[in-house]
């Protein structure tokens, strides 16, 4: 199977937010009932399948992206744009969750959900106990991205290699507090979402130590710089390895024996919701075998939706670096939320490290 190149998801986002200021037009505007309004990741959701949506039901989508799960809770927070649906990370839902700012949603209004996959809806119970208010989108693991003719595929089994002296100036880390400190907890064998201070202090000890080491801490960069040959370790995401590894064969992706993160990205229904009939029939139309399957073709994420899979090549199934074993998910974990005053000491410690 083939799949296009992806833009920066950087660039994509900052194109659209500047479309969809014309449109959008905050509070303030009047609500049309014949709308959606839509907030996502950015390069998540094909855009021929928006205008398809819009043919098919005569609704116009008013879509919006954001580039980090923090930044999409303090632009819902703001409320100056009253959304309709959202898609988000797991631990963010559970915050919103928590603070009464989901509606449930109707099932019975959305009939292709039953193309979703029973395991990946018992994962989403994690962070969303009933089943109440959630609908899986994609979902992925982190791990090491490496060049197979520059690293030796036994040493990827630990988060270790990563603090390698041989590997000098070739490291890069991911430009996220949760995710660089999360490597070094489970070398540390706890918990990624302790407050223990001390533990958290012992983290920053340890990426101290490896900081010498590492050529940059990027995000959406980090795929096209293992492609092109100018690093030899990365931590990324699995969809961003899986996307890397259709540019350089030499690329391969593991998720060390200590343990990872295992993340779920979700739609969920805002209590801001002014047209909930209509984002209950986007959310229908997203988990359609035909539509969902243009998506995964786009986005090349590990997706929940068992008519699609099925519908695979095998090599495909087989590819742990989309979809990972259960023996390997079931070694990660999910982020929770942290209460504020461990939030604002992980910014404490991740500017301490940026300093450094």
């Amino acid at each position: 199977m083939k799949y296009k190149t992806k833009i920066k998801k950087r660039s994509a986002a900052l194109l659209l937010a500047i479309c969809c200021t014309a449109f959008t037009g905050g509070c303030s505007a009047k609500n049309d009932p014949n709308t959606v309004t839509v907030l996502n990741y950015g390069k998540y959701l094909d855009p021929v399948l928006i205008d398809q949506f819009e043919a098919e039901t005569g609704i116009t989508v008013k879509y919006e992206e954001y580039e980090s799960p923090e930044e999409m809770y303090a632009k819902y927070k703001a409320g100056s744009i009253r959304y309709d649906v959202a898609c988000t990370s797991d631990y963010i839902i559970q915050k919103l969750i928590d603070e009464g700012e989901t509606l449930d949603i109707d099932f019975d209004s959305i009939p292709e959900f039953a193309n979703i996959d029973e395991t990946y809806l018992d994962y989403c119970k994690t962070f969303d106990p009933d089943g109440r208010y959630t609908l899986p989108y994609f979902f992925g693991t982190v791990g090491i991205l490496y060049n197979t003719k520059m690293v030796d595929p036994a040493e990827t089994d630990t988060w270790n290699v990563l603090w390698d002296e041989k590997y000098s100036g070739q490291i890069i880390m991911e430009n996220s507090v949760r995710d660089t400190y999360m490597v070094a907890q489970k070398l540390l064998n706890v918990s990624c979402n302790t407050t223990d201070r001390d533990i958290l202090d012992q983290s920053l000890e340890l990426l101290l130590k490896q900081k010498p080491l590492v050529y940059s801490y990027l995000s959406d960069e980090s795929a096209d710089w293992m492609a092109a040959g100018n690093a030899a370790l990365a931590e990324v995401y699995s969809g961003e390895a899986a996307y890397a590894q259709t540019l350089n064969e030499d690329l391969a992706f593991s998720v060390p024996k200590e343990g990872s993160n295992m993340w779920v990205d979700a739609w969920f229904i805002p209590k801001t919701c002014r047209n909930k009939k209509n984002a209950e029939l986007f959310l229908n139309y997203l988990c359609r075998a035909d539509v969902a399957m243009t998506n995964f073709e786009y986005v090349y994420y590990a997706t929940p939706n068992k008519a699609v899979y099925e519908q695979l090549d095998k090599d495909t199934q087989q590819d742990q670096t989309i979809f990972p074993s259960k023996e390997t998910l079931d070694n990660c974990e999910f982020f929770k939320p942290l209460d504020e005053i461990t939030t604002n000491y992980y910014t404490e410690l991740w500017e301490a490290l940026k300093a450094y």
